[in-house]
């Protein structure tokens, strides 16, 4: 019976043990959703008639940090950034882009979002705009969904 009762002090310290050691694995890691985005001149205030476009992904972290970023064809960006704005209507910059590349644009280490940015992101009012020469208000855009 005491044999018994020390294996099963054992079992229950190890499982204790690995279910804290699991935990605090976890602790860092700030989940969040991934978003898949296509630009395009169509979802542009107003509209513009172009060949060019654009995708990528971005993550949008619980903690409200935000990576990721967007490759576009067809355009010489100048540059690119995340607005504050419900589809249709335009809004202003949070988020500068950073060049990556000939086609590429990133979200600069350590971007986060405020609080009030964060609720606009879940209400689907946030955008990322990729700008050129010959439309300095955005060329390509996709909303933040």
């Amino acid at each position: 019976m005491k044999t018994f009762r020390t294996s099963n002090s054992i079992v229950t310290i190890c499982t204790t043990a690995a279910t804290i050691i699991a935990l605090a694995g976890f602790s860092g890691v700030a989940w969040g959703d991934e978003i898949k985005l296509m630009l395009s001149g169509d979802h542009e205030v107003p509209a513009v008639k172009t060949a060019a476009a654009g995708g990528g992904t971005l993550m949008v972290n619980a903690d409200m940090s935000v990576s990721g970023g967007v490759t576009t064809t067809g355009v010489a960006g100048t540059m690119a950034h995340i607005h504050q704005g419900a589809a249709g209507a335009n809004g202003p910059v949070i988020i500068p882009l950073t060049k990556s590349g000939d086609n590429g644009w990133v979200v600069p280490a350590n971007a986060k979002l405020n609080e009030a940015q964060y609720k606009a992101y879940k209400a689907g009012e946030l955008y990322i705009n990729v700008h050129s020469a010959e439309h300095k208000g955005g060329e390509i855009r996709g909303q933040l969904k």
